[in-house]
């Protein structure tokens, strides 16, 4: 697992989730950010497909260039410490002087995954 400290750096990783109907996987591509060994992600869109895959199926895989890690999904509640946490990381990581990505920040969905050692 020292591989993911390195791996912090990368724009994107792509999360695959398990289908809550289908029970096929399902990925997306995303920023994220990561503390440790947990990874955090915002989602723009409300509570989309794949997050409610989430909360049906927490366990998870993230790939971030071209490493594999499984981790286990949860949902963070909107004001509490990780979730500002989570906010703040990924605010660091893109916001940038031509991006305004404040309404996203302040309003989308954040989750962690706890990446599995």
């Amino acid at each position: 697992m020292a591989d993911v400290e390195r791996l912090a750096s990368h724009n994107i990783c792509y999360l695959t989730t398990t289908g809550r109907v289908t029970g096929r996987p399902h990925r997306v591509e995303i920023w994220f950010a990561l503390k440790g060994y947990t990874l955090y992600i915002l989602h723009g869109g409300g509570i989309g497909d794949w997050v409610k895959n989430v909360l049906r199926h927490p366990m998870v895989t993230v790939t971030i260039g071209g490493s594999e890690f499984a981790g286990n999904a949860r949902l963070l509640v909107k004001g509490e410490e990780e979730d500002a946490l989570a906010r703040q990381l990924l605010a660091e990581k893109y916001q940038r002087t031509e991006d305004d990505l404040d309404e996203w920040l302040a309003t989308a969905t954040a989750l962690a995954v706890d990446l599995v050692t």
